[in-house]
Order: structure tokens, then sequence, then C-alpha cells
């Protein structure tokens, strides 16, 4: 399961509003601020599942202790596929917008 503080990171590293989460997880705002303030409020398995998978899809890997070296959970941004546009070689007249 996903930590408070790796939940913080990866939003704070994808640059997202707890409104942004909440609609790409389906977890209610106030219940993802009560989770990252780790004041003990209970989320459900699934809610924690459905969090971690927003996440992944929006940019980032979890990691478990000790999977990148020495250490405790973290994560890390996924590798992204840049789109660099046409090359100028490319560009026309025709596709000139």
């Amino acid at each position: 399961m996903i930590t408070p503080a790796q939940i913080r990171a990866a939003r704070a590293m994808l640059d997202l509003t707890i409104d942004r989460i909440g609609q790409e997880s389906g977890v209610p705002p106030l219940l993802i601020l009560q989770i990252e303030a780790e004041n003990g409020h209970d989320a459900t398995p699934q809610q924690h599942a459905a969090l971690k998978a927003a996440l992944e899809r929006l940019g980032v890997s979890f990691l478990g202790p000790g999977e990148a070296g020495p250490g405790g959970e973290g994560l890390r941004l996924s590798a992204r596929v840049s789109d660099d546009g046409m090359r100028p070689e490319e560009l026309t007249a025709a596709n000139d917008d």
C-alpha cells in the first residue's frame, strides 16, 4: 500500500490539484486531503488502489523499501514519450497551420 507521504510527493511531482486527482481516481477530494494529512482516517483498500492507479497513469512509479537502493519507500517519474513535433525537413506549406 502506498503511504500518505508518497501520495503527497506524487501529487507535487505531477503538479496535480486535489480536485484533479479526485476526478482521475474517483476518490473524494476531502478524503484525499485526510489521507495525505495522516490523521488516522482510514480509506478502504479500493480507494488506496484507485489513488495509486490514477497517479501511475498520470506519470509516477511507486517504489517499495529497497527497490532503488538503500532506503524506504519512494517514487519516481515514469518514462515519458516526448512529442518534439515535426522535423524541419518535414515542414511544408501544406502542413503549416
